[in-house]
């Protein structure tokens, strides 16, 4: 990863992702119209690599400022990189097509450049995005992740989206993707939450070697989301460490974060829906961590996840039990 004059990765399929992406997640309390204002002030400062998903309930927001950017002349379609997200109530083979549909049909795009299996735990199909029993437990279902696969391909095939892959998937599952008898495309990338407190240093070693990107989403920590996210968990900027590094190379502790997963290769994910922050967190190619550095943010992992999904930890395909 060339970071001083391609800020851009090859994914194995041949298409280009632009290595540090806007992120437009945000919790429930938040008005949508600010992903649309957000995702405006992230293009006017540089980021090409736009991340979203159906889950998210934003993508008419989204749309909408990529249209408007497009429509005043400050990108072309060719210069975006837009990710959706195919979620868990769709993995069956026959609605995964629809959810991609649906999100295309509401960014008002013919087609997106990445789609990714969000989960590889199935939910109970249906148009409400959590169902649950009348005990408030979100009900589940089992989909073999081969035959949500399968039908991915076909989105590629049919001009939906020009690459795919998958998300918060453990080496195992894409093993049992990668060894699918038939694969037609091996996935892209994996994206998975990934910062210095859960740096995944295993599981970007087994995806380097299987050409297969990682995607660090939660690269700052996290949104702190109530519904995903516990309110006694660390806060990742306020991490002295962090913040020493960053006083000596003049940056901020977010800065920082996003230049650790740049050098060691990993598509870094920042989401902020605060312009002084968004400008801040695109301006991470003009300085280096040193070795020294990159070494002592090693040393933070902790393997502490910000999400961990406990409510599917029965669940067959539940993927954080495996060590990576």
């Amino acid at each position: 990863m060339d970071l001083n004059h391609n800020r851009s990765v090859k994914l194995n399929d041949g298409n280009l992702m632009p290595v540090l992406g806007f992120g437009t997640f945000a919790p429930d309390e938040i008005p949508k119209s600010k992903a649309n204002e957000a995702t405006k002030i992230a293009i006017d400062v540089g980021f090409r690599h736009i991340d979203a998903a159906y889950l998210y309930q934003n993508e008419e927001e989204v749309g909408q400022a990529l249209r408007d950017k497009m429509a005043d002349g400050t990108v072309k379609r060719e210069d975006l990189f837009y990710t959706t997200k195919i979620w868990a109530t769709f993995l069956r083979p026959e609605l995964v097509r629809q959810c991609l549909e649906r999100s295309l049909k509401k960014l008002g795009l013919d087609y997106v450049d990445l789609c990714i299996i969000h989960v590889p735990i199935a939910m109970k199909p249906g148009e409400e995005l959590l169902p649950k029993d009348a005990k408030g437990e979100i009900i589940l279902d089992v989909v073999d992740i081969r035959d949500t696969w399968e039908a991915l391909e076909k989105c590629k095939d049919l001009g939906l989206t020009k690459s795919i892959g998958v998300s918060n998937f453990n080496h195992k599952q894409l093993e049992m993707i990668l060894n699918k008898p038939g694969l037609k495309y091996k996935p892209t990338c994996n994206q998975v939450e990934c910062h210095p407190y859960l740096n995944q240093s295993k599981l970007l070693e087994f995806c380097k070697s299987r050409d297969i990107v990682l995607v660090a989403y939660s690269a700052l920590g996290s949104s702190r989301d109530p519904t995903w996210v516990s309110s006694d968990s660390p806060y990742l900027l306020e991490e002295p460490i962090l913040k020493t590094i960053a006083k000596k190379h003049n940056r901020t502790p977010g800065q920082v974060a996003l230049r650790y997963q740049l050098q060691r290769g990993v598509v870094v994910l920042a989401k902020s829906f605060n312009e002084k922050r968004i400008k801040e967190n695109f301006e991470v190619f003009d300085f280096e961590l040193t070795a020294e550095d990159m070494k002592v943010i090693d040393g933070l992992n902790r393997n502490y996840r910000y999400d961990s999904m406990p409510f599917a930890v029965d669940h067959p395909y539940y993927p954080f039990l495996e060590e990576y």
